[in-house]
C-alpha cells in the first residue's frame, strides 16, 4: 500500500513538473531586453527614420573629404574605418531579416563637408552640431567645426549594423540634426587611490568618445599618491607616489591629451588642495604640512595657509600643471578640509589672533584668496567642490562651483547660478557606488535639468569615478554603460527611459565589439554582432 502510493504520488509530481515547466521556461527564453539594431546612443536631437536600407561592400566604402581638412580628421577616418565593419568572433548566422524590397541600393561613400579650418584643441564651447544624411547610394556629414565632425562619425558609426545573416552590413536611410544639451559632459579618475596604466586611461578615452562625452576630469594626486612627475619638485613623485612604476611623466600626460584631443576631448587636471595632500608632504617641501602638535610631530594636516613660502611653491606647481595641460580650466578641488589641525597648532593660532581672524574658515578664506590671486596671474579659470560655496569662501569671480554633496536635493544648482558662479553638476553620478541588479537607470533618472533651465552657468557634469576599490582590472566594466546613461542626460534633448533600455543594449554590444569590457545592462543578453 505505501508502495503504491509513492509510486502514485510520483506520478502526480512528474506529471506536473512536465507540464508546468516548459510554459514557464518559454515565458524566459531569450534575452531580458532585444537590443535595437543601427540606433543611436545617446539619442540624437532630431532624426528622421525612413524604412528603406543601403547595404555595404566594406571593401568598396570609403569616407571622402569635400571640405576642410587636418590631421585630426585624417586620423578619424583612418580609426572609423577600423571600426565601422568589425565583426564579432561569436556571430550567429540566421537569414536576412530584411526583404529584398527595402534594400534600395549600396552605400559607397560618406561625403563629409567640414565648413570651417580645424582648431587645435577643444573648448568649453566648442561647437558640436553635426548633420547627416543618408541617401540612395551616398551618404552626407556637414558640420561648421572639427568637433562636429567627430560627434557625426561617430553617430555614422553607430548607424551601420550587421544584418542577421552575419556577413550583410546596412544602414537605414535616415536625417539627423543634432546638438548637445550642456557643454561639458564629463567623467572624473581618480588615478591616486590606485594607479591606472596608460592604457587604462585611453580605452577609458576612446569608451568615452562612444556616447560623445568631451571632457576627461583627471584627479591626479590625492592622501594617498601623489603619481604626476613635476620638473620643478621631482621629489613630490619620488617620495609620493605608489612606486616608480606607478608615475606620470609628462611624455605620458602629453599622450594622454594628444589621445583625447583627436576625439575632442578636454582634459582637465585636479590638484586637490588643501586637504587631500598628505602624500605632498612626503616630497620635502619645508613647513608645507600643517604640524598637528608640538609633540607629535608626525602627525599632519592640511597644508599650512600661513607659510608664504607655501604659495611660491604652489605657483610654481600650478605654473607648470597650466602649460602642460592646455585647457583654460583647472581644478583646484578643496573638499573635505580637515581643519582639526589648524585649531591645534599654535603658530598657526597666533597667525589668526595677529590677523583679526575669528574661526579656521575665515583661515580657509586667507588660503583660497592666495591661490585665486595665483590662478588669475596664470589666466585660468578656477573649479572648486562645492565646499567653497556652501561655506562662504569669497571666490573668484569666474570660478566654477562643482558640485556633488546631495544626491536628492538640487536646488543647490540654483542657489550657485543665483550667485552668478558657473556650476557643474555630480551629485547623484557617482558610478563607483555600485549594486547588484540594473543599475543604470538610477543615474538615467537624475536629471538636473529642471533645476538647469536654459540658464547658461550650468556648464553641465561629470560622471566619478573615484579610486578606492577600482584600479585597471575592474575600471571599464564599472565605468560601463553607466556612464553611458550620464552621457545621454547630458547631451539627448528627450529622455526616455523605455527607449533607452533597448538602445542601451546595443550600445553594450557595440562597445564590447570594439574592445571595451561593459557590463550587461539589463540582465540576461547575447551580443549576437
Amino acid at each position: 500500500m505505501h508502495y503504491n502510493s509513492l509510486i502514485t504520488n510520483a506520478f502526480v509530481i512528474c506529471s506536473i513538473l512536465l507540464f508546468s515547466v516548459p510554459q514557464s521556461f518559454n515565458q524566459n527564453v531569450g534575452p531580458t531586453v532585444k537590443m535595437t539594431n543601427g540606433q543611436v546612443w545617446p539619442k540624437p536631437a532630431l532624426q528622421h527614420i525612413y524604412d528603406e536600407y543601403l547595404t555595404f561592400e566594406p571593401e568598396n566604402f570609403n569616407f571622402n573629404n569635400t571640405g576642410y581638412s587636418c590631421d585630426v580628421l585624417q586620423d578619424a577616418f583612418k580609426r572609423y574605418n577600423s571600426m565601422l565593419f568589425l565583426k564579432a568572433t561569436n556571430t550567429f548566422k540566421q537569414n536576412t531579416s530584411l526583404s529584398t524590397d527595402s534594400i534600395i541600393g549600396k552605400m559607397e561613400v560618406l561625403n563629409v563637408q567640414l565648413t570651417n579650418p580645424c582648431e587645435n584643441y577643444p573648448s568649453l564651447n566648442m561647437e558640436e552640431k553635426y548633420e547627416i544624411k543618408i541617401n540612395n547610394s551616398s551618404g552626407l556629414l556637414v558640420a561648421t567645426s572639427i568637433w562636429g565632425i567627430l560627434r557625426g562619425l561617430e553617430t555614422f558609426s553607430q548607424l551601420v549594423y550587421l544584418e542577421t545573416d552575419g556577413s550583410t552590413f546596412v544602414i537605414r536611410r535616415t536625417t539627423i540634426v543634432d546638438y548637445p544639451k550642456f557643454r561639458h559632459r564629463g567623467f572624473l579618475l581618480d588615478t591616486s587611490r590606485h594607479y591606472f596604466p596608460i592604457e587604462s586611461i585611453t580605452k577609458t578615452l576612446d569608451a568615452m568618445s562612444y556616447s560623445k562625452m568631451n571632457v576627461f576630469h583627471w584627479h591626479m594626486v590625492d592622501d594617498q599618491s601623489f603619481p604626476y612627475q613635476s620638473s620643478a619638485f621631482p621629489n613630490l613623485s619620488e617620495k609620493g607616489a605608489f612606486g616608480k612604476s606607478a608615475i606620470y611623466t609628462k611624455d605620458d600626460v602629453r599622450r594622454v591629451i594628444e589621445h583625447a584631443k583627436l576625439r575632442g576631448i578636454r582634459v582637465i587636471p585636479e590638484f586637490d588642495t588643501p586637504g587631500h595632500t598628505l602624500s605632498w608632504g612626503l616630497g620635502g617641501i619645508p613647513g608645507l604640512l600643517t604640524e598637528c602638535s608640538d609633540s607629535d610631530t608626525n602627525q599632519f594636516g592640511p597644508i599650512d595657509p600661513t607659510v608664504e613660502k607655501n604659495y611660491n611653491f604652489i605657483r610654481t606647481l600650478l605654473s607648470e600643471v597650466s602649460e602642460l595641460f592646455q585647457d583654460n580650466y583647472l581644478h583646484l578641488g578643496g573638499d573635505e578640509v580637515d581643519s582639526s589641525c589648524w585649531t591645534t597648532n599654535k603658530k598657526i593660532q597666533h597667525f589668526m589672533d595677529r590677523n583679526n581672524m575669528k574661526n579656521v574658515l575665515e583661515l580657509k578664506d586667507y588660503y583660497f584668496a592666495n591661490i585665486f590671486n595665483i590662478t588669475r596671474s596664470l589666466e585660468t579659470v578656477p573649479i572648486v567642490w562645492e565646499e567653497i560655496f556652501d561655506e562662504n569662501i569669497h571666490l573668484d569671480p569666474k570660478a566654477v562651483v562643482h558640485v556633488w554633496k546631495d544626491y536628492y536635493d538640487h536646488s543647490i544648482v540654483s542657489k550657485v547660478m543665483k550667485s552668478g558662479h558657473p556650476v557643474l553638476f555630480s551629485s547623484c553620478w557617482y558610478v563607483n557606488y555600485i549594486k547588484y541588479g540594473t543599475d543604470w537607470p538610477k543615474f538615467y533618472r537624475c536629471d538636473p535639468t529642471s533645476e538647469a533651465g536654459d540658464n547658461p552657468l550650468f556648464l553641465g557634469g561629470e560622471a566619478c569615478m573615484w579610486g578606492e576599490f577600482v584600479d585597471e582590472t575592474n575600471l571599464l566594466p564599472l565605468t560601463w554603460p553607466r556612464t553611458s546613461a550620464v552621457a545621454e542626460v547630458l547631451w539627448s534633448h528627450t529622455l526616455n527611459e523605455t527607449d533607452a533600455k533597448y538602445r542601451i543594449e546595443e550600445h553594450v554590444c557595440r562597445m564590447r565589439r570594439r574592445g571595451i569590457p561593459a557590463e550587461p545592462a539589463n540582465g540576461p543578453s547575447y551580443c549576437h554582432y
